[in-house]
C-alpha cells in the first residue's frame, strides 16, 4: 500500500513538472534538435547562446532527465528527448490544426502545409503547389527534399503532414495516390556516338561508364533492380552523388545516366542530352501523394492532397511541360 502510494506521489510530482512547461521552451527544444547545435538554435530563435542553454537546463530540471548528449563535437538526443520531440511535433501540429479550423470557420484556408520529397520530385512539385496556392494563397509551403532512405524515415517519425515520392514502401501501413508517370531514361551528351543508333538494347550502353546517385537514392535502387533483371551490367559506375551531379556529369561527357526525363528536360529541349532510343526503357515509376494510415490530416493537408486527386489528369497531361503547365491546371 505505502509503494502504490509513493508511486501515485511520484507521478502527480511528475505530471505537475510537466504543466509548467512553456511553449516557448518547448521552441527552443525543436530548434535545438532540428540544428543538433545551441548556437544554430540561438541564431534562429534570436536569443544568446546561454538564454538557450538555460531554456534547455529549466526543460531538464523539469524532466528530471538530461536531453542532450555530447559525443565529441557532435550532440545526440536522449531516449528522453526522443519523446519529449514526439509529444512537442504532437502539440505544436494540434495547434496549427486549431488554427486551420478556426481559419476554415471563417470561411479561409490558412497554415502551412509540410510536404517532404524525394529530389528528382522537386523540379515539378513548385509548379504543382503555385497551382494549388493560386487558390488557396494563405496557404504556405515548408518543402524538405530529401532521397528515398530519408523519405522512409521521416515516414516513420511522422515528421510532415505529406510526403511524394516514387517508390511507397510495402511494408508500412500508408494511404497513398498514384497521380504522376515517372519514367527514367538513358542519357548521352549530344555528340555521343551512341546516338547514331535507330534502336538500343540496354545491354548495349554497358560499354560506357554509368553515372549514378548516393546509395540512398529511390531512382538509383530502381535502376540496380531493372538492370540485373535485364543482365545488364556496367563495368564502370561512377557515383555523383545527386541528381544535379548526373546530369552536369553526363553534360561534362563524363558518362551516361538513367535519369528522370523531368530532371532533364530543360537539356532535352535545348539539344544539349539526347534521350537514347533504348527499347527496354523507359521505366515507369508513378509519384504518389501519401501519409502513414489513420493521419489525422491538417484542412491544408486534405484540402492539398484533394487537390492532386481532382487534378490527376490534367497534371498527367502536362507534365513534359510542367514549368508552364501550371498556368492551366
Amino acid at each position: 500500500m505505502l509503494c502504490e502510494q509513493e508511486t501515485t506521489r511520484a507521478v502527480n510530482k511528475i505530471r505537475k513538472s510537466l504543466l509548467r512547461m512553456t511553449f516557448r521552451q518547448l521552441q527552443v527544444f525543436r530548434s535545438v534538435c532540428d540544428h543538433r547545435s545551441y548556437s544554430r538554435a540561438a541564431e534562429e530563435m534570436a536569443l544568446t547562446q546561454p538564454a538557450v542553454s538555460l531554456q534547455i537546463r529549466q526543460l531538464e530540471e523539469l524532466l528530471d532527465q538530461p536531453l542532450f548528449d555530447y559525443v565529441g563535437k557532435k550532440l545526440y538526443l536522449t531516449e528522453a528527448a526522443d519523446a519529449l520531440q514526439r509529444a512537442s511535433e504532437d502539440i505544436f501540429g494540434r495547434l496549427e490544426s486549431l488554427d486551420m479550423q478556426l481559419a476554415d470557420l471563417k470561411g479561409s484556408l490558412q497554415g502551412q502545409l509540410s510536404l517532404a520529397i524525394e529530389s528528382s520530385a522537386k523540379y515539378f512539385v513548385p509548379h504543382l503547389f503555385a497551382a494549388f496556392r493560386r487558390e488557396h494563397p494563405e496557404v504556405s509551403l515548408q518543402l524538405t527534399v530529401v532521397n528515398h532512405t530519408q523519405a522512409v524515415r521521416r515516414l516513420s517519425a511522422n515528421r510532415d503532414d505529406l510526403l511524394i515520392m516514387s517508390q511507397v514502401p510495402s511494408d508500412m501501413a500508408l494511404e497513398f495516390l498514384p497521380f504522376l508517370n515517372n519514367p527514367i531514361i538513358a542519357v548521352a551528351p549530344a555528340d555521343h556516338p551512341l546516338n547514331q543508333a535507330e534502336t538500343l538494347q540496354l545491354q548495349d550502353l554497358c560499354d560506357w561508364p554509368l553515372l549514378v546517385r548516393e546509395p540512398g537514392s529511390g531512382t538509383r535502387r530502381a535502376c540496380e533492380e531493372y538492370c540485373h533483371q535485364k543482365r545488364a551490367h556496367f563495368a564502370q559506375i561512377q557515383e555523383v552523388g545527386s541528381m544535379e551531379g548526373q546530369r552536369e556529369g553526363v553534360l561534362a561527357g563524363l558518362g551516361l545516366a538513367l535519369i528522370p526525363r523531368h530532371a532533364v528536360r530543360r537539356e532535352l529541349q535545348l539539344g544539349l542530352l539526347r534521350e537514347l532510343p533504348v527499347a527496354e526503357l523507359p521505366l515507369l515509376r508513378s509519384w504518389c501523394v501519401l501519409h502513414p494510415r489513420g493521419k489525422h490530416l491538417s484542412p491544408v493537408a486534405q484540402a492539398f492532397f484533394n487537390f492532386v486527386r481532382d487534378r490527376r489528369k490534367q497534371i498527367g497531361a502536362l507534365a513534359e511541360q510542367f514549368s508552364g503547365a501550371s498556368n492551366s491546371l
